[in-house]
């Protein structure tokens, strides 16, 4: 637990330098925070490593959550797709996970400019990229959830999460984890209990059904 409030200390602190230089990738100086954490505290061999956005990286009790398993969060809050696989040389491939666990793409949709076939697109790129480096590797996808703050833009969430699973149904040693209905009620409404006071990041009852969903695909 130290490692992880010590972890999101050094990000904090790097998210402050807000003005970095222009010529700086998005989220550069996170990154090489989380460069620097990896020198403090050496990541575990091959781990099953969570990586994504920000319902990634603000999940602080995961190695509590997945006691029995041996997992690793690299999540960049704010990440869209692209910047996922911007980063694929910093924070996926050097742990040579034994397994990857990806949230990305929620970000994606405020965007206007964004549709439903673009996300698929990035997406596929992505997961093209993870698989010709590690091509064995299992991966498990978790599908956009429902936050109540991006409702307007359900429905694209909705035909990109189609448009994704059915991708990756086709994909070797890929898992496709449904979690958008699964935090919806029985007709179709968001649950803003599931969430903090953002109603975009999740609270401990959303994050358990992440769990449930999740566990039965972890790799021991």
């Amino acid at each position: 637990m130290k490692k992880v409030i010590l972890l999101c200390t050094l990000l904090l602190a790097a998210s402050v330098t807000v003005l970095q230089a222009q010529d700086k990738p998005r989220f550069w100086d996170d990154v090489q925070t989380i460069k620097q954490f990896d020198k403090i505290y050496n990541p575990p061999a091959h781990p099953i490593l969570f990586t994504g956005s920000s319902s990634i990286r603000k999940w602080d009790d995961l190695e509590r959550t997945f006691a029995s398993y041996v997992v690793l969060n690299r999540g960049i809050g704010g990440a869209i797709v692209n910047d996922i696989t911007f980063y694929l040389n910093d924070i996926v491939f050097p742990y040579h996970p034994r397994q990857i666990v990806l949230y990305v793409g929620e970000n994606d949709l405020p965007d206007e400019a964004s549709t439903a076939d673009s996300v698929l697109h990035r997406t596929e790129r992505l997961f093209h990229l993870i698989r010709n480096k590690l091509p064995d590797v299992p991966i498990v996808y978790i599908s956009m959830k429902p936050s109540p703050s991006r409702e307007k833009f359900q429905q694209k969430a909705i035909e990109a999460n189609a448009l994704i699973k059915d991708f990756l149904s086709k994909e070797k040693q890929t898992v496709f984890i449904d979690v958008f209905h699964a935090m919806l009620t029985a007709d179709g409404k968001t649950r803003p209990e599931l969430f903090v006071s953002d109603m975009l990041h999740m609270n401990a009852k959303g994050y358990q059904i992440w769990k449930e969903l999740i566990e039965p695909h972890l790799l021991k």
